[in-house]
């Protein structure tokens, strides 16, 4: 999570133009009542004494309660300022485009799914996904689509809207018995009135573009058909990319560009074009985050960037020595293109009907990947009057 990703992701997108003309907004300056609308007063109050160095708890104590001093989520001094300016930006892109003032808006610092209402987790403080969503529903919005295709699974959001039927929670992720959290089963589907709310796309690990992609179209339009959304939310985690420490899926930048690409149309089609797109997860700093995320500022600005576009050298040398500062688990150098050569020329899923794989697939993971989607179509839409078996549906 250094945030070196951030910066290096700035400035190789002007250095490729694509923020030439666009004013960016600062973070909204909000006070920690903006907080309480989904994490409690004394988890608040307790990262802030962190932070501070005036926590009252044990050290111990404070990692039992609420998730503070473990591995994942090291105490650090001015971390609830730092937090909280997240949200403040993930909340002005909020308010952008729940006012009207923009159709689309990027906060590519936020994204922080795992945090819960009075506990961190997975190197997530305060979960911007979900207050943006608060501000959104207490403003006007009835049906709001957030749609996670980080390799974790987006449980904080998930778990704070899985009982409220006007958020639609959809998540692609690696198969939870193989990657933390560990949830996110295709049975997971919300509750109660709620319940088809929540879509969970568990795939297994060394899934490549093509297979991915394949998932996607497989499930996302149709449930958001189902549901007709006003405004799209998309956690744009890219912690999926094949060399990712931290996980075993297998896309390249063209399968995640693509990815983006294909929200993009999904908020043109379902939403009169309003969408909200944040980061998240991601954590090779320098050889993956920056490009990936440069495309992601692209595609919200509708200014694509070829994938066999050559990087400017003086920026790769200047990531190169911000590799040297950076952990070494975490710090490949930089690629000078802004793809890997990836495959995103997806089979249309055509039912349980043993369909060919494209060429570079094999059979038994195709095969695979489809016991994924019947899953999670087979759990969720007969919930929403949808056939599962149906290919049209």
């Amino acid at each position: 999570m250094n945030p070196v990703r951030l910066a290096l992701t700035m400035t190789l997108a002007q250095s490729l133009g694509v923020l030439e003309g666009v004013d960016s907004r600062a973070p909204l300056a909000i006070d920690d009542s903006a907080l309480t609308v989904v994490h409690s007063t004394e988890y608040i109050d307790a990262v802030r004494a962190v932070g501070s160095g005036t926590a009252s708890l044990a050290g111990p104590l404070l990692e039992r309660l609420f998730g503070l001093g473990d591995a994942d989520n090291p105490v650090f001094e001015g971390m609830h300022e730092a937090a909280r300016l997240l949200v403040g930006g993930t909340l002005a892109a909020a308010q952008a485009v729940g006012s009207g003032s923009v159709r689309r808006a990027v906060n590519i610092g936020g994204g922080m799914h795992h945090a819960m209402k009075a506990r961190a987790a997975g190197f997530c403080i305060y979960n911007d996904c979900a207050i943006a969503i608060r501000w959104l529903l207490d403003n006007g919005f009835d049906r709001i689509a957030y749609v996670d295709i980080d390799a974790h699974h987006g449980d904080g959001v998930q778990v704070e809207f899985a009982d409220d039927p006007r958020v639609m929670t959809v998540s692609l992720h690696q198969h939870p018995a193989t990657l933390w959290p560990g949830t996110g089963w295709p049975t997971e589907v919300g509750d109660g009135a709620a319940a088809g709310s929540a879509v969970n796309v568990a795939l297994m690990p060394d899934v490549a573009d093509q297979l991915w992609l394949r998932a996607f179209h497989a499930i996302v339009p149709s449930v958001l058909d189902a549901f007709r959304p006003q405004i799209l939310i998309s956690q744009c985690g890219v912690d999926s990319h094949r060399a990712d420490p931290l996980t075993d899926l297998a896309l390249t930048v063209d399968g995640q560009r693509a990815a983006m690409q294909a929200m993009r149309d999904l908020a043109e089609k379902y939403c009169d074009g309003r969408w909200i797109a944040v980061g998240g997860g991601g954590y090779g700093v320098v050889n993956v985050v920056p490009r990936s995320w440069t495309h992601l500022l692209a595609v919200v600005l509708d200014r694509d960037v070829d994938v066999d576009t050559t990087i400017n050298e003086s920026w790769c040398a200047t990531a190169e020595q911000i590799a040297e500062t950076v952990h070494s688990d975490y710090s490949q150098p930089p690629v000078g293109v802004m793809g890997d050569g990836g495959k995103v020329n997806y089979v249309a899923w055509d039912g349980d009907t043993g369909q060919d794989p494209p060429e570079g697939i094999t059979g038994a993971a195709q095969r695979q990947t489809d016991r994924a989607i019947l899953a999670t179509r087979r759990a969720v839409y007969p919930l929403h009057g949808l056939d599962p078996e149906d290919p049209r549906d």
